[in-house]
Parts: C-alpha cells; structure tokens; sequence
C-alpha cells in the first residue's frame, strides 16, 4: 500500500475496532512503519472517528512531518519496531487498545509464567489457536501512559525471547491493555481479536483451563509452524 491507501486503512481498523468494543472514547492508538519514517493515529484522538488527513506523520528520527500531534506512545511503537526485526524484519503495522477482557486479568489475576520463560505472561497456553495465531503474551509490570521506560521495558523482553527463538506478537500493559503487531494492519487485528476472545475464555471458565500439554504444543509448532 502507498501513504495515501495505509491512512485509509488506519481509518479503516480505527472504526472496525471502535465500532466492536476493542477501544473507547480516545483510548488506544495505530501506527504503520513506513519506509522513511512512521504514521500514527493523533494524541487524544478517537479511533472511530478518524481522518486521515489528519493522521500525524515522524520521520525516522520520531520528529513530526506533518498532521495532528502525535499520540505519546510512539517511543513504545518504535522500539516494537526496533525490537521485532531479528525475528520479524517485516513488521509494519502496531495495534495498542484497552480491549476489556485483557485488562481485567491484570486487575484480578496474579502473573503467569510460562515452561519457556521465567518472565509473567498474561495467558497460559489453553487453546490451539492462542498459541498459533499469538503466542507467548509478557506482562509489562504498570507504568503511567506514556512512561518512555515502558519502551526500554519491552525492548529488553522482546530480546530475552528472540534469543530463545522465539517470536513474540503481543505484549500486556498492565492496567491499560496490549500492544499487538503484525506484517499488516489487517494481522495486528487479527492478534488482537484472538487474544481478546483467549482472555474472555480463560475469565469465564472455573475452574480455570488447564494448559495444553508440551506434547500437543509440540504438535503445533511441527504442524503450523507456531512460535511458542
């Protein structure tokens, strides 16, 4: 896609997501990374009702190009984007919501750790298709919007997995919500929609789900080729 067509598209999942729950009032925010330099959804601005000549543009260096002021979790989208090209050098598109479900399990639920790692993540492994479509989740510890920590935070765990093979799709931000990314908008989306519908799950379930085993794990990553 050109600029042009990518602001569209930003409009386009903006709606999609609003419209469905995923975000309210200004909460949430959209990036795509172009090829010299960032486009994302403004400051306080509401995904449902965006503009795409208004969409802020950043240069490689983070300073604004033009449009509306620029939403403050930038710094953290770039460093995903940074972070993300040992193991994914094609990842273009960065979806954070306030997706309900999720947040809820870092407000009532302790942190979970996986065999694969020490570091919590926000799901066990309960379904096919959460380990095939998401995969590993690691819960960012709170810190207010915005906080330029949160960046370096998520670098140096999106390291500690790609230096395990591993490739991560998705972090939680304890008490605001994930950040998910992906080769396009249309695939951040879709790790988002699964990590929301794994998160209603695993709340409406009790006893909680239990995990699936290393066994079926394994089948999963021979079969679909799944990173976990």
């Amino acid at each position: 896609m050109n600029e042009s067509q990518l602001r569209d598209e930003i409009c386009r999942v903006g709606k999609s997501l609003f419209d469905r729950g995923y975000v309210h009032a200004s909460a949430g925010n959209i990036s795509v990374r172009l090829d010299d330099g960032f486009l994302i959804t403004p400051t306080d601005a509401c995904l449902g009702f965006l503009d795409p000549a208004r969409i802020a543009k950043l240069d490689g260096n983070l300073q604004q190009v033009s449009g509306d002021k620029a939403s403050k979790t930038i710094a953290l989208h770039a460093a995903i984007y940074k972070a993300s090209q040992p193991y994914a050098p094609q990842t273009r598109a960065v979806i954070h919501t306030h997706s309900t479900a999720c947040v809820a399990l870092t407000l009532a639920a302790p942190p979970k750790s996986s065999n694969a790692s020490p570091l919590p993540e926000l799901l066990p492994p309960i379904t096919p298709y959460f380990v095939m479509k998401v995969g590993h989740v690691p819960l960012v510890p709170y810190h207010r919007p915005g906080d330029p920590a949160v960046a370096v935070r998520v670098a140096a765990m999106l390291a500690h997995y790609a230096k395990r093979g591993i490739a991560v799709r998705a972090v939680m931000l304890s008490k605001l919500g994930p950040n998910v990314w992906h080769d396009s908008l249309a695939q951040a989306m879709a790790v988002l929609e699964e990590l929301e519908e794994t998160a209603k799950l695993y709340q409406m379930t009790s006893p909680k789900p239990s995990s699936l085993s290393d066994e079926d794990i394994a089948d999963l990553r021979k079969t679909f080729n799944a990173s976990w």
